[in-house]
């Protein structure tokens, strides 16, 4: 049954108490039915995000929000902790502490960095969360971080699903920094390491090149279709430009490579596997440092080749892949259609699913699980390419 919200909350309360001590019944105006409860059944008034009225329904702030600011004392925050959640956007940064209930709004400049520090450091916060958020969110993590403050950079969908669990659907800067605080509180994500700046470097450079060669390969499609001498013309010089540019980033990656010793062993030991070039091998290096520090589970899971169960009660559903890091899975895939003809032990794996009936797409994704498992075993190890040793990786 729908909420219905006539009048505000207490006046709602007020009525029904007074026409039950007096003997009448509660109106249909006088009903009181919350969006969501608490975990105990309670009403929970600071979850009333939806107002409605004959006909009209409107999304309300909650009222956690529209009040002031809590005074709650130190003892009693530093027994429970302080969790806060950073809501970022080009132009102001919505800051909110829990569960003290503070907020604070600042802008999105230098005089905003130091004014955030300023604000947080006296709290001494538990942790922090930041939503990912086109890498605006990359000065001020590195901010936060160099003041010594636990701080998570989280998954925008996280936040989201997380939110409708709340109950929360209406979406404001204010509410996305309670939503980010809440988030933190209860799921409480493990701080990690930031990445170098040379490690940033890396990414970037990896990134754009795979947006020139994306763009390339769009504008290769419209040349083929295009029968203006004037427009092919332009579009041939556009390519020329690009296949340059695309060169000199990779020449970039080669030398970053190069000048680090890790990153050069690293490089050897990928590029000394059938299959795996260059290209798979600067993705590994710049978007999955982690490489050789995790067991097979772990690292198959974390670049999103782990199926996940589709199963109810005796239901048995069809088991898919998803989440983890898009990047390195793409370059993986095309790496994989290599390996599986000419890297023996990925050709012995496909072929014996092939004869079992498994369709395509669930063999390739076996040979790119396959392949990233030796791949981190040879990392881990620091062993090169071995086909009779790669044989009992699984």
């Amino acid at each position: 049954m729908p909420p219905l919200y006539i009048q505000p909350w207490e006046k709602n309360v007020q009525k029904l108490a007074s026409r039950l001590r007096t003997g009448g019944g509660p109106s249909r105006r006088e009903i009181v039915t919350p969006w969501v409860t608490n975990t105990v059944g309670e009403l929970d008034p600071r979850r009333v995000f939806w107002s409605k009225t004959r006909t009209v329904a409107r999304a309300q702030e909650p009222a956690f929000l529209q009040g002031g600011v809590s005074t709650m004392s130190s003892s009693s925050q530093a027994q429970t902790g302080c969790y806060v959640g950073i809501d970022i956007s080009a132009e102001r940064l919505e800051v909110q502490v829990l569960p003290t209930e503070q907020r604070q709004s600042v802008v999105s400049d230098h005089t905003g960095v130091t004014q955030l520090v300023g604000f947080l450091q006296p709290l001494k916060p538990t942790l922090i969360v930041v939503e990912a958020t086109g890498k605006l969110e990359i000065p001020w993590v590195a901010a936060l971080a160099a003041a010594e403050l636990p701080v998570v950079v989280v998954n925008p969908r996280q936040i989201r699903d997380f939110a409708r669990a709340l109950g929360v659907l209406a979406k404001t800067d204010r509410m996305d920094a309670w939503v980010l605080a809440r988030f933190a509180e209860s799921v409480q994500p493990p701080p990690r390491p930031l990445p170098s700046e040379q490690q940033q470097a890396m990414q970037e450079l990896v990134s754009r090149q795979r947006q020139l060669v994306e763009i390339r390969g769009a504008e290769s499609n419209r040349l083929r279709r295009t029968r203006t001498t004037a427009v092919r013309h332009n579009l041939q010089i556009h390519l020329a430009w690009l296949d340059k540019q695309i060169q000199q980033i990779d020449r970039q990656i080669r030398q970053l490579i190069t000048e680090s010793p890790w990153w050069r062993q690293k490089d050897q030991l990928l590029q000394s596997v059938p299959g795996v070039g260059p290209k798979l091998s600067s993705v590994l290096v710049a978007h999955l440092p982690e490489l050789g520090q995790l067991n097979r589970r772990e690292i198959a899971s974390l670049v999103g080749l782990a199926p996940f169960n589709h199963d109810s009660g005796q239901w048995r559903g069809k088991r898919f892949i998803g989440g983890g890091r898009s990047k390195v899975r793409c370059t993986l895939y095309m790496s994989s259609l290599v390996a599986a003809y000419h890297n023996p032990v990925i050709r012995a794996l496909r072929c014996r699913l092939q004869s079992s009936g498994k369709p395509f797409k669930v063999v390739l994704t076996a040979c790119m699980r396959k392949l990233l498992t030796i791949l981190n075993a040879m990392v881990k190890n620091g062993t090169p390419w071995n086909s009779a040793l790669c044989r009992t990786f699984s």
